[in-house]
């Protein structure tokens, strides 16, 4: 039992990353997009940056088994960013939402799995 949960665990928190690493590298990479994205969603464009950095920032803790509190801390944020994020989405009906229920859907297995294996 113990391996399986840590390779779900893996899987789940992989797929996360790769979801928030892309969201970021198109945040510094692809700036006029995001910029026309962030408008359409009636957010200030000035976040965008910080914003990148902090999901960068977040991948690290969640990463780190070290930072105990952080990575609670980190998966409150994201958890909260996604959802949000779905909403903002729907809300404007771009259709650009899936991206945030693969994201919550790993981030809550990753969550989960992350507490199975830390009491095994």
């Amino acid at each position: 039992m113990n391996r399986s949960n840590k390779i779900i665990y893996y899987v789940a928190t992989g797929i996360f990353t790769l979801v928030m690493l892309f969201s970021a590298g198109m945040y510094f990479f692809n700036h006029e997009y995001v910029k026309a994205a962030f408008t359409s969603l009636g957010y200030p464009t000035y976040l965008i940056y910080p914003y990148a950095t902090a999901k960068l920032v977040g991948l690290f803790a969640i990463w780190n088994p070290k930072f105990y509190l952080i990575k609670e801390w980190a998966y409150s944020a994201f958890f909260f960013a996604v959802t949000l994020a779905f909403f903002a989405h729907i809300m404007v009906s771009d259709g650009e939402q899936m991206a945030a229920v693969i994201a919550w859907v790993s981030l809550v297995v990753s969550y989960v799995f992350s507490k199975k294996i830390k009491t095994e």
